[in-house]
C-alpha cells in the first residue's frame, strides 16, 4: 500500500493561542486516491478529531476530494452520527447531494451571511460542521471563521456586564419564515421545511412541542420565538464560548419578512444594548480568519468553538456542508 505523506503547514495569517493555532493546516505531499485517504482519514479519526476540538478547524488542503460523493465518503470515514439537513430547524435554503451533503447556503451571490455558531439559535445543534470546495469564486466568497472562545474572554473583559446578562438570561430569536422557499434570502426556507411538517395544525404541535411561541401572519408566513436559549457554553472546564447567533441574527436576519431590529432579545425580554453588541462585532471582526477557499479544500470545524459565515462573491461558487453529531440545550431558566 502506498505511503501517504500528510504534514502539518502554517497558513498566512494564522492566529497562535497558547495551546492551540487557528485554523489548524494539513497539505497532502503524496499523490493518492480517493479511496486511499479515505484510509487514511479513519486511520487517522482520533488525532482529527482532537484536532478539531483544540483548534476549532481543521483546513486539509491538497487532497483529491472533487465532488459531493467524495466528501460524504470522507466525513462518512470520521465515523461521527449524520445530523440530516432536514432534520435540521435550520432557516436556510438548502440542496441535498447525498444524505449527509447540502449546498452551504442558497442565497444570492450578493448575500453576506454574519458569523454564527451553526444552529445556535435552536434547540438542537451539531457538534461538528465540515466543509467542502468544489468550485472556487472568482473573487470573494470567503469563508470567515472566529474563535469564540477566544471572543468570550475579550469581551468579558471589555463588557462584563454585557456578558453576565448573556449568561444569566441568554437570548430569545424571532425570525418570519415563508410559507414557501425564498431563494432570494439567506434565511428563506419555508415553515413546512423547518418544521418538517404539511399543514398549520401539524406545524402547531411541532412549535409547541419544542416551547416556541407563534403567529400567522395574513400571507401564510409564521413568525415564530424561541424560548431562551444558552448564548454562553462551556465546552470543558474553564472554556466557555459565546455560543449564539446573535451577530448573526443581529446584523443579517434581513429580507422582506424579517427587520433584525426585532430578531433578537435578551432571555427576559429585554432589548440588547447595542453598543455592546456593536463592541462584539468588531472584536470578532478583528479575531476572523478567512478561509480563502481552492479547489478540493476541505475544513473541519468544531461548531460549539468556531463561528462561521460567507462573504459576498462573484462568478461561481460551490461550497458544501455536513453537519454532525446532534446535540441539544434546553431552554435557559431566567432569573425572576
Amino acid at each position: 500500500m502506498d505511503e501517504i505523506r500528510v504534514e502539518e503547514v502554517t497558513l498566512p495569517r494564522t492566529q497562535r493561542y497558547t495551546d492551540s493555532v487557528f485554523p489548524s493546516a494539513l497539505e497532502l505531499r503524496t499523490p493518492a486516491s480517493i479511496s486511499r485517504v479515505v484510509e487514511w482519514v479513519a486511520d487517522q479519526r482520533e488525532r482529527l478529531l482532537g484536532m478539531t476540538r483544540q483548534h476549532g478547524a481543521v483546513l486539509l488542503r491538497g487532497f483529491p476530494v472533487q465532488v459531493a460523493s467524495d466528501f460524504d465518503a470522507l466525513i462518512n470515514s470520521l465515523r461521527v452520527e449524520n445530523f440530516p439537513y432536514k432534520q435540521s430547524l435550520s432557516n436556510a435554503v438548502r440542496v441535498n447531494y447525498t444524505e449527509r451533503v447540502f449546498s452551504a447556503n442558497e442565497a444570492p451571490p450578493t448575500v453576506r451571511i454574519y458569523l454564527h455558531h451553526e444552529l445556535a439559535q435552536t434547540p438542537m445543534f451539531p457538534e461538528f460542521i465540515f466543509f467542502f470546495c468544489e468550485i472556487a469564486p472568482e473573487k470573494g466568497g470567503e469563508t470567515p471563521i472566529c474563535r469564540s472562545d477566544v471572543l468570550y474572554e475579550r469581551l468579558a473583559q471589555s463588557e462584563p456586564q454585557f456578558v453576565q446578562d448573556l449568561e444569566a438570561y441568554g437570548l430569545q430569536y424571532t425570525n418570519v419564515m415563508p410559507s414557501a422557499d425564498d431563494l432570494n434570502s439567506g434565511m428563506g426556507r419555508s415553515w413546512q421545511s423547518t418544521l418538517g411538517v404539511a399543514s398549520r395544525e401539524q406545524a402547531e404541535r411541532r412549535l409547541e412541542d419544542l416551547g416556541y411561541s407563534w403567529q400567522w401572519l395574513d400571507d401564510g408566513a409564521l413568525r415564530a420565538s424561541t424560548p431562551p436559549l444558552p448564548a454562553v457554553r462551556e465546552v470543558s472546564p474553564g472554556r466557555k464560548t459565546l455560543f449564539n447567533q446573535l451577530i448573526a441574527a443581529y446584523s443579517g436576519w434581513s429580507d422582506d419578512r424579517n427587520d433584525p431590529s426585532k430578531a433578537i432579545r435578551l432571555g427576559n425580554g429585554q432589548p440588547l444594548d447595542p453598543r455592546a453588541v456593536q463592541c462584539m462585532i468588531d472584536l470578532a471582526d478583528a479575531l476572523t480568519f478567512d478561509v480563502r477557499w481552492q479547489p478540493t479544500d476541505v475544513v473541519l470545524m468544531d461548531n460549539t468553538l468556531a463561528m462561521h459565515g460567507r462573504r459576498p462573491f462573484e462568478g461561481s461558487r460551490r461550497v458544501l456542508a455536513s453537519l454532525a453529531n446532534m446535540r441539544t440545550h434546553g431552554p435557559v431558566r431566567v432569573p425572576a
